[in-house]
């Protein structure tokens, strides 16, 4: 998304007007329609995915083989450096065909890679991100724990500096692609203090202490495991703490600006996926010389909800165009990951609604993505969580 400047003269005589320009660049509409390509071939089993219970591992594959493992990531260390507003337009094409698949590329390039390209050395990029980039490795962000959710600052895990290693104990939960992850980034306790005590870490899962728990049973993303992460007396590398100690909270924060915006484009794709399935239904509902049958209530519906989907897309590009700027964008992104989510909620419910029958019984997509919406409200910062980001970001 660009900003341009008409230097012509408008209706009104102004001259040089400056006017957004809401167009994908040719660039970006180019990489939309592969993803679409990539979501026509790779995503036709979310079904089974989800009645089976199963992780989208051919799917994931082959978004690896796509390059969509890494449009956070910086060139020089094997990425397509692609930026925010891109993850967004591929996450939203990605998860109004597959949640589950969509919420794992979400998560490796918004919470794991970005937050090691922005964060770490580049000894350290160098050590792990030839794994990311090309899927070998997926990643997975521990910061919630059975005390600490919403209250990130009240995490007990803890890191204790023994020579050129830290000795690490705790567990995390609710972590997205847990099972399937080889990286964990964690955030651990150093010291005392309830914010600056706080440290990040990179802990690979095939060192001795670290498990992996419970599987959580889970409404929707079925095909997505969200575990608990167990760590035991785990030694980590002096070398693998990211930044320095003290700085995790500050991190953590940063890091979930760009994973609110993860989950906005999730929130978008649903929603869309959701209107489709109404447009579709409401257009093929016609009689016999082809006017529309569909009631002027449920018309009315669909003409509301897809402009809430263009508003809330964009409320969403306006805040990736800021964190690609390096611009803090903590308030927009919760508005984007606030409206949209909520929105992916409303336009669901309305699908199985309009559907009748057809969309309740799961003989359509409706019924699971009716399911898939619901967490779009609670991870990554519930609404509330959201609507207190934002008052506070606009009163400061």
């Amino acid at each position: 998304m660009t900003t341009s400047i008409d230097m012509t003269t408008s209706a009104t005589g102004t001259d040089s007007l400056q006017v957004p320009d809401f167009e994908l660049s040719p660039e970006l509409a180019a990489f939309r329609d592969r993803v679409r390509e990539y979501a026509d071939n790779h995503l036709g089993r979310a079904p089974e995915y989800d009645k089976n219970v199963e992780f989208p591992g051919d799917a994931v594959k082959a978004a690896a083989e796509a390059g969509l493992l890494c449009t956070t990531v910086a060139k020089e260390y094997g990425g397509s450096a692609m930026g925010n507003v891109a993850s967004c337009v591929m996450l939203e094409e990605i998860n109004k065909r597959c949640a589950s698949t969509g919420v794992t590329i979400s998560v490796h390039n918004s919470l794991v890679n970005s937050l090691l390209g922005k964060w770490c050395s580049d000894e350290q990029k160098r050590r792990w991100f030839p794994k990311l980039v090309t899927g070998e490795w997926l990643g997975a962000y521990c910061l919630s724990e059975a005390y600490s959710g919403s209250d990130a600052a009240a995490l007990r895990c803890e890191a204790k500096r023994e020579g050129d290693h830290y000795v690490m104990n705790g567990a995390k939960l609710w972590i997205t692609t847990g099972s399937e992850a080889e990286l964990f980034v964690v955030f651990a306790r150093t010291g005392e203090d309830r914010v600056n005590g706080i440290s990040a870490f990179v802990v690979e899962k095939s060192w001795e202490g670290v498990g992996v728990g419970k599987k959580e049973r889970k409404l929707g993303l079925r095909g997505s495991p969200t575990t608990e992460i167990v760590l035991e007396n785990v030694k980590v590398p002096a070398d693998c703490l990211i930044a320095e100690e003290g700085v995790g909270f500050k991190i953590a924060l940063d890091t979930l600006d760009g994973g609110r915006l993860g989950i906005a484009s999730q929130a978008l794709g649903i929603a869309a996926g959701s209107i489709e399935l109404i447009r579709d239904h409401l257009a093929s509902n016609v009689d016999a010389k082809g006017r529309p049958l569909a009631s002027q209530a449920d018309q009315w519906t669909l003409a509301d909800l897809a402009s809430e989907l263009d508003a809330y897309r964009f409320l969403t590009w306006r805040a990736a165009v800021l964190r690609d700027r390096g611009v803090r964008c903590s308030t927009e992104a919760a508005m984007a990951k606030n409206t949209a989510s909520r929105l992916a909620n409303r336009a669901a419910r309305a699908a199985v609604s309009i559907l009748g029958q057809q969309g309740a019984s799961g003989a359509t997509v409706a019924e699971r993505l009716l399911r898939d919406a619901r967490i779009t409200e609670i991870y990554e910062g519930a609404t509330d969580i959201q609507r207190l980001v934002i008052a506070r970001g606009l009163m400061s």
